[in-house]
């Protein structure tokens, strides 16, 4: 896949002026604050390219990133394990400044400047095409904010200085949806060949067929998300879109980082993992479900698993003898610390030796100039399985899924060459593993190839659509939610303080379940 390098000349300007200027937690702030440029003496190409930067997560030290990620999504969906303290996740404690770092961070540097693209660019012919992709980028965006918190300020979020308006209404995940899904079809067929270049994109290099096929993939994560809640939506907007998705490992969308811009560009993943902000790298470890789920089938994903690779707590240096032997890859178990209660300490488990022992992520993957996965074709693939299995529409159901195994299997190879699987062994493991318990075994897929892609936002979401994998919840003594597996964030407490503060009244008081960590958004029906 050919993608533009994220070069930082240029962009650490564009990325000062649309996201320090409105980065803070005040909401009336973010929304109003027209930035330093305007229609006549900007190109929104650059700011486009800083939407595409920002989606893989904060420039302020990977702030959502690390706490919505991989704190709480990747471990309450034990593909990660971790006994820092601070960890809050798999022990399903609310930590409110955690569970509201992804909306501060995403109204500020997410929402801001893909509405600016939008806004810009929607009544000038010069950017017909970047206005498009910009549409399906905006729904990206948003699709995530609202899966992970239900309601939210959408028509109106980052429409202050185009509105002259303080407060922004919540809107109904349900209308979200609807209109999410209608932008996207309607964008997708209005790019046009003929018109511009979309030169600031740092994910297809402008390759407009490219731009079609992720945005009918995204139509079918959206479209696949209704399945609880509106199953005849779910299956006419997958009937639209099914085989015209991603066709290849090629046309994987991810972004590139650069190691020379620090914070600003740098693989938010990678400087969480590498410890730059605490212990990470020597606490933070795969899960034994995980790490037990390849080892059962002999997935050759194991590869994503190393031992040894931190050999002390305050030593932030790989091991470069580290261990790869499949054999000897031990995952952490969940709801560990490192206290005194003998239920809940680490090293009283009976899986204890050393803590490097315990498997970490393969260095291949968390580079700081490696990539961040925002959309694969394995996981198109897999939804696709889904909905021919659901709907008989498509090819047959064992199609997509042995391609989207085999893809989710070949795809490492893009983080790294050290982590790539050849085809003759995808073939055999595919062979091998033919569809035989239909959703279950798509759904154990989807999360398999999005822990090893590191998208645990995705891991989650799909879990609390499906059910699969069926995790076993961790039982820890001060757990917030019962014992139960949190199903969304609750809403920043900061909204209460600000313009927004009926609307937030208003949405907390329609959550089923209550504004809460086992509260359901919308589609996710009980």
């Amino acid at each position: 896949m050919k993608t533009k390098s994220l070069k930082i000349m240029g962009l650490i300007l564009f990325a000062g002026a649309a996201i320090f200027q409105s980065c803070t937690k005040d909401f009336e702030q973010i929304n109003t604050d027209p930035v330093a440029y305007g229609p006549t003496n900007f190109d929104p190409n650059f700011t486009f390219s800083t939407a595409q930067l920002t989606y893989t997560g904060s420039i302020d030290f990977a702030y959502e990133t690390w706490r919505a990620n991989l704190i709480y999504a990747g471990t309450m969906m034990q593909g990660l394990s971790s006994v820092v303290s601070y960890w809050a996740g798999d022990k399903y404690l609310n930590t409110p400044w955690y569970t509201s770092a992804y909306w501060e961070r995403a109204y500020a540097e997410q929402v801001k400047p893909i509405v600016d693209v939008v806004e810009v660019t929607k009544t000038n012919p010069k950017y017909k095409n970047l206005h498009q992709v910009a549409r399906i980028w905006k729904a990206l965006v948003f699709a995530r904010l609202t899966d992970l918190y239900g309601d939210i300020p959408y028509s109106e979020a980052g429409q202050g200085y185009y509105m002259k308006n303080l407060s922004t209404k919540y809107d109904k995940q349900q209308d979200i949806y609807m209109d999410m899904l209608k932008e996207l079809e309607d964008a997708v067929s209005k790019l046009d060949a003929a018109a511009d270049q979309v030169s600031g994109d740092v994910i297809y290099d402008g390759n407009l067929d490219k731009w079609k096929r992720f945005g009918n993939s995204l139509i079918l994560r959206l479209a696949m998300r209704l399945t609880k809640v509106d199953e005849a939506t779910a299956k006419a907007y997958a009937t639209k879109v099914i085989g015209k998705t991603l066709q290849g490992n090629g046309e994987n969308a991810f972004l590139k980082h650069d190691e020379s811009g620090a914070r600003v560009t740098q693989n938010r993943n990678s400087q969480v993992l590498l410890g730059d902000g605490g212990q990470e790298h020597y606490y933070v470890k795969w899960s034994d479900t995980f790490i037990n789920a390849l080892k059962s089938k002999n997935d050759p994903r194991i590869n994503v698993a190393v031992s040894k690779l931190w050999m002390s707590d305050g030593v932030k240096e790989m091991n470069p003898n580290y261990v790869s032997d499949p054999a000897q890859q031990k995952g952490m178990p969940n709801g560990k610390d490192l206290g005194n209660n003998p239920a809940y300490r680490i090293g009283s488990h009976p899986s204890y030796t050393t803590m490097p022992d315990y498997s970490s992520p393969h260095p291949g993957m968390i580079k700081r100039n490696g990539i961040t996965f925002i959309l694969t074709y394995s996981e198109s693939e897999l939804l696709s399985a889904e909905a021919s299995q659901r709907w008989g529409i498509g090819a047959a159901a064992s199609t997509y899924y042995k391609n989207g195994i085999k893809s989710g299997i070949t795809f490492l190879g893009q983080y790294d060459p050290a982590l790539a699987i050849t085809d003759a062994a995808a073939e055999a493991y595919a062979n091998a593993h033919p569809l035989t318990e239909g959703l279950k075994q798509i759904g154990i897929q989807y999360w398999v190839h999005q822990n090893t892609a590191l998208n645990f936002y995705e891991s989650w979401a799909n879990w609390r659509r499906t059910g699969f994998p069926e995790l076993v919840p961790i039982v820890y003594s001060t757990s917030d939610t019962q014992g139960q597996i949190p199903r969304r964030f609750p809403y920043p407490v900061s909204e209460a303080a600000n313009s927004n503060a009926e609307y937030y009244k208003a949405a907390g008081a329609a959550i089923p379940g209550g504004d809460n960590l086992t509260g359901r958004v919308w589609w996710d029906k009980q």
